[in-house]
């Protein structure tokens, strides 16, 4: 249905009254009206080609014109949107005494696709880990704790929650720390899960040159592996902050934030190993379900390799 045959429809008296009914007596804002009145044309549409009265509507039809819906490329999030408008006409007739079922109870819109998360690539992410901030004004103890924050997150998965909560070693009231000796970040993660990480070279090469320094801003009962200029524990909104700082002064085209490094973390390390259950087990994923969505960015990696080199490969303009 085009959009200029859709507004060139009229209401129907049931659809009128329901909408003048949103409009007045719920007192819903305009843009969500005309929202609502875009669902009630998909809705009288359909009934005319099938064609059936609004008030004889059944299942059967609202589940075809859903398909229908999803067959003409409608996003799955503006079908769920539609069915609900259409739920609410029919409610409210059944409140009328005008229909005796709600046709559309029961019918669900189809599942939008999880988007796959995103990643840096592994030159990116090179290149971000590589970063030292030697411009003029640059404070070089917090360019080492900053260092440091880029290298645990790639070089270990971690959530900002858990980079945030490291301690400087373990102790009854740590909920996550760092063991420098043995090379090892002890992590409490979702669910209360423990696990234990390796940290590697370069990370515990930027770990230590942190732990130089961290003693001239820290205060000195200070339990915190980060902490801010002022001394306490850096929170994971300052984590954020100080991550989207750096990666914009390397020169990365695009928004880096925590979850985006454990997302490169997996995909770079399955790419690497192919072990999906490793990845899982540093991850700290309960369900490998969870993991499995990184194949998928491991594929896109390959396809795009592929289109780009491979001399039968469709060529893309």
């Amino acid at each position: 249905m085009s959009s200029v045959a859709a507004h060139d429809m009229q209401f129907e008296p049931d659809v009128a009254r329901h909408l003048e009914h949103l409009r007045v007596q719920r007192r819903l804002a305009d843009r969500t009206v005309a929202m609502y009145g875009e669902a009630f044309r998909r809705l009288q549409h359909f009934a005319a080609a099938t064609p059936v009265a609004l008030r004889d509507v059944q299942t059967h039809h609202v589940r075809r014109w859903s398909a229908q819906m999803h067959a003409q490329g409608l996003a799955p999030r503006s079908i769920a949107i539609a069915l609900s408008a259409w739920r609410g006409l029919y409610r409210w007739l059944g409140r009328e005494g005008a229909v005796a079922l709600n046709p559309v109870d029961g019918v669900r819109a189809p599942k939008a696709p999880r988007p796959l998360p995103k990643a840096l690539s592994v030159d990116q992410s090179v290149q971000l880990a590589s970063y030292r901030d030697d411009t003029a004004g640059a404070s070089a103890v917090l360019d080492a704790r900053d260092h440091c924050i880029v290298e645990l997150l790639y070089g270990c998965g971690l959530r900002v929650a858990e980079l945030a909560d490291l301690d400087l070693c373990a102790s009854p009231q740590a909920r996550c720390w760092i063991d420098a000796q043995g090379a090892e970040a002890h992590l409490l993660g979702k669910g209360s899960k423990r696990r234990t990480v390796p940290v590697g070279s370069a990370a515990l090469e930027s770990l230590q040159q942190w732990l130089a320094v961290r003693g001239t801003v820290a205060r000195p009962d200070e339990a915190a592996l980060l902490v801010s200029q002022r001394g306490t524990r850096l929170t994971p909104s300052q984590v954020r902050s100080r991550l989207k700082m750096r990666a914009l002064k390397a020169g990365l085209p695009t928004h880096v934030h925590p979850h985006m490094l454990r997302h490169s973390f997996a995909s770079h390390l399955l790419q690497s190993s192919g072990d999906l259950r490793a990845v899982q087990e540093l991850l700290g994923h309960a369900n490998i379900t969870t993991t499995q969505v990184y194949t998928k960015l491991d594929f896109q990696h390959l396809a795009k390799v592929y289109d780009a080199a491979h001399p039968r490969a469709k060529k893309r303009g």
